[in-house]
């Protein structure tokens, strides 16, 4: 019984690092985000949001929001193409990005 319970605990622990974000790796999947949001997350345009220091959970829910288009309001249908194609990996690693950034 104690195997199983390591083995259990081994694959949660596992699981949190395979989705668990990289700014490093969220830096290089921003490039088409800066437009509106701005390279370091601070947009340049009054009308879209800056998104650097923003909560990285916070910006997991609302890209996966996006994503299956549960999420509507100003500018959604422009998101729901840019989340379309990004993976949970991605989302996270964005994420994670623009957390890191003040």
């Amino acid at each position: 019984m104690k195997q199983i319970l390591v083995a259990v605990m081994a694959a949660v622990v596992s699981v949190g690092a395979v989705a668990a974000g990289d700014a490093g790796a969220g830096k290089a999947k921003v490039a088409v985000c800066a437009g509106c949001h701005g390279m370091n997350g601070k947009a340049m345009v009054p009308n879209y949001p800056s998104l650097a220091g923003q909560n990285a959970a916070y910006i997991e829910g609302a890209l996966k929001a996006y994503k299956t288009q549960d999420r509507k309001g100003y500018q959604a249908a422009i998101m729901y193409g840019m989340a379309a194609a990004l993976s949970d990996q991605d989302i996270a690693d964005i994420a994670a990005f623009y957390a890191s950034q003040k």
